[in-house]
């Protein structure tokens, strides 16, 4: 009539076709993985060694944004001054940066 018929036009996919199509799957978790998860690792990496390394005297701020000095460490909290008199009691891992000696002189 006046539609034509339509025949297969190769045999079945072999084994190299398959691995094809999983390659754009596989470009994906590559791309995730350097632009994402990698970064990510390295950033937690860093401040783990942060926190190990902080000390009495030392100038912090909180992810709240509060900047005092350290005033004792103990496994889990930190003690920070944050004015003359006035000490916070601060979980560990709420500490995001910690500043170059004498930074809280100058504010």
């Amino acid at each position: 009539m006046l539609i034509s018929n339509a025949y297969a036009a190769g045999a079945a996919p072999g084994p190299s076709e398959g691995i094809m199509g999983l390659l754009p799957i596989i470009l994906m978790f590559g791309v995730l993985w350097f632009l994402m998860i990698r970064p990510q690792m390295k950033r937690a990496k860093e401040h783990k060694k942060l926190l190990e390394a902080l000390a009495k005297g030392d100038e912090v701020i909180t992810q709240g944004g509060i900047a005092g000095k350290v005033v004792s460490v103990s496994d889990n909290y930190v003690h920070v001054e944050i004015a003359a008199n006035t000490e916070i009691l601060v979980q560990k891992p709420a500490i995001s940066t910690v500043l170059p000696k004498g930074t809280l002189k100058n504010a």
